[in-house]
């Protein structure tokens, strides 16, 4: 059973930084790419970034800017969201996202607030 758990959102100020955890199980994880989304209050969910299996090549949104970096550890089965820079826009419910035998599964999600 293919599961995803984010952790690590919570209430931040403007400007302040967040790393953000999905831990994998249920597939091979150091073969998979693993995504990072977002949905923002009233939004559609975006992609906001993603890592190939072994960790050699990642792609952002443009929105990111520099400010966000996607890693993993796969040995512990983990790949973190590390975000700087926070801005309000950036608030909203972020969750993993990967695919295994042709189907998709996501995380519960975890919520990231930020004050202006």
């Amino acid at each position: 059973q293919v599961q995803l758990v984010e952790s690590g959102g919570g209430y931040v100020q403007a400007g302040e930084s967040l790393t953000l955890s999905c831990t994998g199980s249920g597939f091979r994880f150091s073969s998979n790419v693993l995504y990072w989304y977002r949905q923002g209050p009233g939004k559609e969910r975006e992609r906001v970034g993603l890592m190939n299996g072994d960790g050699s090549n990642t792609k952002y949104a443009d929105f990111v800017n520099g400010r966000f970096t996607i890693s993993r550890d796969n040995a512990k089965r983990t790949t973190y969201l590390h975000m700087t820079d926070l801005q309000p826009e950036d608030a909203g419910v972020y969750y993993c996202h990967t695919k295994w035998v042709g189907f998709p599964y996501w995380g519960p999600g975890t919520q990231v607030i930020v004050s202006s």
